[in-house]
């Protein structure tokens, strides 16, 4: 019997504001439709970080929240020693600033980042929030991504990374260059809400497929998924 699909949720307790501790469930659960074994491992403040699971996710958070995360991630760098290894990793919202270079809180003070994405982030003078549609750039992904974003940050890529997404419907970074997201080697970052692995299967099954060192998965017949889908590219 194979060992089960290890997948970290990191630091719940802190970045886990707007559910997006819901895409660890999503990749279990889809893992578990195709009859592969897979668990939920929680890394709270409490804990290392461990270097040695399949993938990992983390989500959104306040900035009281974000600079906790931050420095638990800088004193414990099992994310990052993973990311170098190729382990995937999704970075949701908040999750993709702590992981840049720096970024400004709403108060005026910059806080150093963990340094896996090349980008920074400072506040932007109008709140990004609703209903946004995107075009992947990223190989392995056609389908438009869906999600909700809540958000301040104007986040500035670097040569390094590039935008996993553009805009079609929405703000996204904030910046002003149409782009959403970013992607810097297994890191893929997002500011989509929703959880975003419920309203985008494609882009949970190209982490998954990463994950388990496969080109793709056979896909899955999941038609309350077809619906979610349609409804929120509908939403306005």
């Amino acid at each position: 019997m194979s060992d089960p699909v290890r997948i970290g949720l990191v630091l719940p307790d802190v970045m886990g504001t707007y559910g997006d501790g819901g895409n660890a469930l999503v990749l279990r659960q889809r893992l578990r439709l195709r009859e592969i074994d897979a668990e939920v491992v929680e890394i709270t403040l409490a804990d290392p970080v461990p270097e040695s699971l399949d993938l990992y996710t983390l989500g959104g958070a306040e900035d009281s929240a974000q600079r906790l995360a931050t420095k638990h991630l800088q004193r414990y760098p099992g994310l990052q020693r993973a990311a170098e290894r190729g382990a995937p990793v999704l970075a949701i919202c908040a999750a993709i600033q702590v992981l840049g270079h720096w970024y400004e809180t709403s108060g005026g003070e910059r806080v150093d980042g963990v340094g896996m994405l090349d980008l920074t982030t400072a506040p932007q003078a109008v709140r990004a929030i609703g209903e946004i549609v995107t075009a992947p750039n990223l190989p392995g992904l056609d389908a438009p991504l869906t999600g909700f974003e809540n958000h301040r940050g104007g986040t500035t890529l670097g040569p390094d990374a590039t935008a996993l997404a553009t805009v079609t419907r929405g703000v996204g970074n904030g910046v002003g260059d149409g782009g959403e997201g970013a992607v810097q080697g297994s890191v893929i970052g997002t500011y989509l809400h929703g959880p975003a692995l419920a309203r985008n299967p494609q882009l949970a099954d190209l982490l998954l497929a990463r994950a388990l060192g496969m080109d793709d998965l056979p896909p899955l017949d999941l038609a309350e998924v077809d619906r979610l889908r349609r409804e929120r590219l509908r939403a306005r």
